[in-house]
């Protein structure tokens, strides 16, 4: 076997090609757009890389056909905030074999060592936490745009290399076939109406004002949490451009409590319904199947790809009330069947709690995996 970073467009090929040969029998996997996995690698459109770096791997056969490709990065603002510098690989499929997996590791694990790391988080993005992020161990099921999905043997190989959980991420899902719990309503509906509360939903022409709010609510809401990086307008800019394809305004609710920004749930339709059988590609062909599959397919799932509250804010009901908002417009539509919320940390007591007091059930759990060498 062997080992080759991917350099030229040939080895990028192959890097993005061999998802196919790994779930060509899997009538679950939907494969993701090219052009959004190349995204990630590019400094043109992925900002992380003005603080940080990445490289990738294909891993060959004896006979020089690829069975195996991992990326690792450093995020020189977040390596730091761990107890050992810590970098992250991704981006991993690998055939059934032990060995094969660990020489990916090992490549990973000696480049992050090479640029002064002591340990590896993975699968992780050189991105945000919202895409490809953590492995898949239980709920097997068709998977939504962005969700990492492997196949259950995947655990083995990360385990078996000594790579151990570091957290949990649950996701659960939300039937919308069904009401909400009439508690929760009840709650929901009181807090909508309480004086001081408004709320909006995000519209294009006032981009940068919904931004703005998005940057101050998170970077507020989410600073207690470990490991915790603001997060840079320019960031939440490429995100929103690359959303634009299936963007639905009226999905994006924002709180505000006296006009200040208090609370905000993003939820996207799922771009794997409209994406199955693109083979992930959008060469002209694809996009006009794509583009033809918008107007006449109707939705059936979406995905909470993230929510978030102000600290002052919080126990206040501003999340229900935002579902209630949402609700209105999602029932209204008469289409949507199943709404996913995606992801949360098993350290996030609160947000758990939210999403029982919704009615919602298990649907998946992934596992951000830790590995120390240092």
């Amino acid at each position: 076997m062997q080992i080759i970073e991917v350099k030229d467009k040939k080895l990028i090929r192959a890097f993005l090609d061999l998802p196919r040969k790994i779930y060509r029998d899997d009538p679950n996997w939907v494969c993701p757009l090219q052009n959004d996995i190349e995204s990630v690698f590019d400094p043109g459109r992925n900002n992380f890389h003005s603080y940080g770096s990445c490289t990738r791997w294909i891993l060959a056969d004896d006979n020089g056909q690829p069975i195996g490709r991992i990326a690792a990065f450093i995020n020189n603002k977040k390596a730091d905030t761990f107890d050992q510098p810590t970098g992250g690989c991704g981006f991993f499929e690998c055939i059934n074999n032990q060995d094969a997996a660990n020489m990916l590791f090992d490549t990973a694990k000696a480049w992050l060592q090479a640029g002064g790391m002591k340990a590896m988080l993975g699968p992780i993005n050189f991105g945000e936490n919202d895409m490809w992020w953590g492995l898949l161990i239980e709920g097997f099921s068709r998977p939504y745009y962005g969700m990492n999905y492997n196949p259950p043997y995947y655990k083995q190989l990360f385990e078996n290399y000594g790579f151990t959980v570091s957290y949990e991420q649950i996701s659960n899902r939300i039937d919308l076939k069904s009401d909400l719990p009439e508690r929760f309503t009840k709650i929901a509906n009181w807090v909508v109406k309480r004086k001081g509360n408004s709320f909006e939903y995000l519209q294009k022409k006032n981009f940068e004002k919904y931004a703005r709010d998005f940057l101050d609510i998170y970077n507020e809401g989410w600073k207690d949490f470990e490991h915790f990086t603001p997060l840079s307008y320019a960031t939440i800019r490429e995100s929103f451009e690359k959303m634009k394809p299936i963007l639905d305004e009226k999905l994006i609710w924002f709180a505000y409590v006296n006009g200040d920004p208090a609370s905000f749930v993003m939820i996207l339709p799922d771009t794997n319904e409209l994406i199955d059988g693109l083979d992930g590609r959008l060469d002209l062909f694809g996009k006009l199947k794509f583009v033809w599959k918008k107007i006449t397919v109707k939705h059936k799932r979406m995905r909470a790809v993230i929510m978030g509250t102000k600290e002052q804010y919080r126990n206040q009901g501003l999340e229900s009330a935002l579902f209630i908002k949402l609700k209105e417009y999602v029932f209204s539509l008469g289409h949507y069947e199943e709404l996913e919320l995606s992801w949360v940390g098993d350290f996030n007591k609160k947000m758990i709690s939210l999403h029982e007091s919704t009615g919602a059930t298990f649907a998946k759990r992934h596992a951000t995996y830790h590995y120390f060498f240092g």
